[in-house]
């Protein structure tokens, strides 16, 4: 991708002449409220949670930590659930995109989400390169933080084996690439700068929220996703389109998801990441 040909921009793009910006007090109501009913509250127990992960008996490289897990031995209830879930947790990113709405904004342009065919194509390009980006190292500092048993097993599905069992982890990657990339870049970004935070600024607040909510797994994969962050982040403020960063975080997530389940054991073993 030729990135000096793309025009500069800085998160979230000005409102349409003739829209007024809610007042600075009631755009930090916003963003605490958002805050504490999605990432903001998962953030906050990650931490609670990286706590008593030290003080457990058992060290933090013996723990485990399931992602998607099974939430009902019924399978027909289970599938329900498992729907549900996602469903309720892309809210937040409703009530995200209506805040930003207020006062006849467009959301849709301030975050990116417009434009012709040409530049939607430019953003799944974009979304490859950073998923490769991300990913690859990713990969392996989750083996080497294992080896210096600062992070715990991460169990990417705890789904039965069932015929809907793909299909709703790739809708969870989907969905929790929606949900981080709206809410931490997307509506954190924009609003920190609608608050007069300088693009910088707005980035590394952005990428150390994204790393509190990572702190589960331990340490070093939060410090992982911070620099993922910073990396996002920067894309956004270059480009000023969130659809690459959604594309490129689905993608990771739906390797992590689906990989395990496709990779023969033995191979994960030898890489260091089973």
């Amino acid at each position: 991708m030729d990135t000096a040909a793309a025009p500069v921009e800085t998160p979230p793009s000005p409102p349409a002449a003739g829209v007024t910006l809610p007042s600075k007090r009631r755009m930090r109501a916003e963003v605490w409220i958002v805050m504490g009913l999605s990432l903001g509250q998962t953030a906050v127990y990650a931490a609670v949670r990286l706590i008593e992960r030290y003080l457990d008996s058992t060290p933090i490289s013996g723990q485990t930590t399931t992602l998607n897990p099974s939430r009902s031995s019924i399978d027909v209830i289970d599938l329900i659930r498992q729907l549900l879930t996602i469903g309720f947790a892309l809210v937040p990113v409703a009530l995200a995109l209506y805040l930003l709405s207020q006062h006849g904004a467009s959301a849709r342009r301030r975050l990116g989400l417009v434009g012709p065919a040409r530049a939607w194509w430019k953003d799944l390009g974009w979304g490859a390169i950073l998923a490769a980006m991300i990913g690859l190292p990713g990969l392996a500092l989750y083996a080497i933080s294992r080896a210096f048993g600062q992070t715990v097993t991460v169990d990417t599905s705890g789904l039965p084996d069932a015929w809907w069992a793909a299909t709703i982890l790739l809708l969870s990657a989907a969905a929790a690439g929606v949900l981080e990339e709206f809410v931490v870049v997307g509506f954190v970004l924009t609003r920190l700068r609608d608050l007069g935070r300088s693009p910088w600024t707005a980035i590394i607040l952005a990428a150390l929220l994204r790393g509190a909510y990572h702190l589960y797994q331990g340490w070093p994969m939060a410090l992982g996703n911070v620099v993922m962050g910073l990396v996002f982040g920067w894309v956004y403020v270059r480009r000023g389109r969130l659809a690459p960063l959604v594309l490129a975080h689905w993608t990771l997530d739906a390797v992590a998801f689906i990989g395990p389940e496709l990779v023969p054991h033995e191979w994960l073993v030898q890489l260091g990441v089973a």
